[in-house]
């Protein structure tokens, strides 16, 4: 199957807004998102049903899938912004029309629990797709210039050779030194382990994996960086990017428990190939945005990841 890059946007061009998991609680949120968006030169529809709720769901299953295959059928749409993550994009998977996705090709943004959609489209239709800023949570108020520079140079821009992580990034932590090439596949943590097994999970040999976290306790990361140990990912991985892990702090600050910074460390031991920790991916304002799919150099002894192909066409 053909690896679909999407073509990268341009001013006018109209962007699509979908709430495919947790509902946003501040609707404001959205119309002040939209607004950011119109006041830099594009276009926005926002979906029928991104103001739905049903408990801790943007609205039913059906709803929330609706929407995400009318933004896809509308050939108008240029581009896709989720509006949160939260919950709820795994039960999606089994409705989505991949067939449909797969004939339009259009730039599709989000993280966190986008994650799930993300890997899903990648292994269904080689669709490169976007961990990146999201609309209500980073794009409403105050933007923050360097995920905003980040965010609009991946997906406007036709350069070759980007670096993801500019100069004035804070430095990544070299853990297994070397580099690797492959293609960047990952997101959240506890989302793409919850895909081993089923269909949607991506093939990741030879890929460069990244993975970001937030508001999990140590054990319950050491849980899942064994797991995906375990069932191999990591050693066919060609080379690890870990994100930042925000808020990934023992809930009883008096029990014993192992620091982030030993599990991670033992990881990448365990793992043996080029490994980075602290790389700006993830639940955190200077965030850079991370095109799925697209082939790209991780070099841990510089603690860059370099792009080797445009991540829009």
């Amino acid at each position: 199957m053909n690896v679909l890059v999407p073509r990268r946007l341009k001013k006018g061009d109209l962007i699509g807004v979908v709430c495919p998991a947790s509902p946003v609680n501040d609707p404001s949120r959205i119309e002040r998102g939209v607004r950011y968006l119109e006041s830099i030169g594009y276009r926005t529809t926002v979906g029928r049903n991104a103001l739905q709720r049903r408990g801790y769901l943007a609205g039913t299953d059906e709803e929330r899938a609706a929407d995400i295959h009318a933004m896809f059928a509308d050939k108008h749409v240029r581009g896709i912004f989720c509006a949160r993550g939260g919950y709820g994009t795994p039960r999606l998977l089994s409705l989505l029309d991949y067939r449909l996705i797969a004939r339009n090709p259009k730039i599709f943004v989000g993280y966190s629990d986008i994650t799930a959609l993300a890997l899903a489209l990648w292994r269904k239709c080689r669709l490169v797709t976007y961990h990146g800023p999201m609309l209500a949570v980073d794009l409403f108020a105050d933007v923050n210039p360097f995920a905003e520079e980040s965010f609009w140079r991946v997906l406007t821009s036709p350069e070759r050779r980007a670096t993801l992580a500019p100069a004035d990034a804070s430095p990544a932590q070299v853990r297994y030194p070397g580099s690797a090439t492959g293609r960047l596949l990952g997101g959240n943590l506890s989302l793409l382990v919850s895909l081993l097994g089923t269909p949607y999970m991506p093939y990741l040999r030879g890929g460069i994996l990244f993975l970001e976290e937030t508001g999990e306790d140590p054990y319950r990361v050491d849980r899942m960086l064994t797991h995906l140990g375990n069932a191999g990912v990591l050693s066919r991985s060609a080379g690890v990017a870990i994100g930042r892990f925000t808020d990934c702090v023992p809930g009883d600050a008096a029990a014993p428990s192992l620091t982030l910074e030993t599990i991670l460390a033992e990881a990448a031991e365990n793992t043996g190939r080029p490994f980075l920790t602290g790389f700006p991916i993830g639940h955190e304002r200077r965030m850079v945005t991370v095109p799925v799919g697209i082939r790209a150099l991780l070099d841990a002894d510089k603690g860059v990841i370099t792009l080797l192909e445009p991540a829009t066409a």
